[in-house]
């Protein structure tokens, strides 16, 4: 009877022992689900982000500004008559500058920097045509300013404006100053000696990367020509 009952004992604890085990198991596995279904449930919560691999975050993410859907390229004019030149001016679409193609009349003097100077700003301050509009393309250049030639005193081929440097819409500073780059208006320095009308010197201008792809917000700020 003894080892009956000790053997009955064995298997109580046997059986006990299974039990603990199995509630452990169970137990884990119950901890495992919630786990899992807590996780679910805050991916839920950015169903778009989780969708397309992109991990929800409650911090916020500048991704920069959205897509323009315009295409900033306008293809030139094929009706034109024959007998104009191409010229290079810098438009602006989706906050940038983008150059554009255009064709004039042949200038007297191609060669002269006021000549050059006047027919690139003329096209610069042109309302952009309805195929440039319907690219996204406009100007933000006074449709008044003016330029000429240097007074007595100015370095070689400074061009004055009707209207100080530093008092143009800065964009319009920059579509300038990078049409009139690498054109006979630089005076071929590769960069534009520009004035107002009032006594303050000119000053020397080049087009960097910074003005092209953030006219906007680039700095322009001149340097003294000697």
């Amino acid at each position: 009877m003894r080892t009956v009952r000790t053997a009955g004992a064995g298997a109580v604890k046997a059986s006990a022992g299974t039990t603990g085990t199995a509630s452990k198991a169970t137990s884990k596995a119950a901890s495992r689900i919630r786990t899992a279904a807590v996780a679910l449930a805050l991916l839920g919560a950015f169903p778009a982000l989780s969708g397309c691999g992109i991990r929800g975050t409650a911090v916020p993410v500048d991704a920069g500004g959205a897509p323009s859907r315009a295409s900033c390229v306008a293809h030139p004019d094929r009706s034109l008559p024959a007998g104009l030149a191409t010229v290079t001016v810098q438009l602006t679409c989706a906050s940038q500058l983008v150059p554009v193609t255009r064709q004039v009349s042949l200038p007297d003097k191609p060669g002269d920097t006021v000549v050059v100077a006047r027919a690139l700003l003329d096209e610069l301050r042109r309302t952009p045509s309805a195929r440039e509009t319907e690219a996204g393309l406009t100007t933000a250049v006074p449709q008044r300013l003016t330029v000429s030639g240097p007074r007595s005193g100015d370095p070689s081929g400074t061009l004055r404006l009707g209207r100080e440097p530093d008092e143009l819409p800065q964009v319009a500073l920059a579509q300038l100053v990078c049409t009139y780059e690498s054109t006979a208006a630089a005076d071929g320095r590769g960069t534009v000696v520009l004035g107002g009308p009032g006594e303050a010197r000119p000053k020397s201008y080049a087009c960097t990367e910074g003005m092209r792809t953030h006219p906007d917000t680039a700095e322009i700020p001149g340097s003294a020509v000697t």
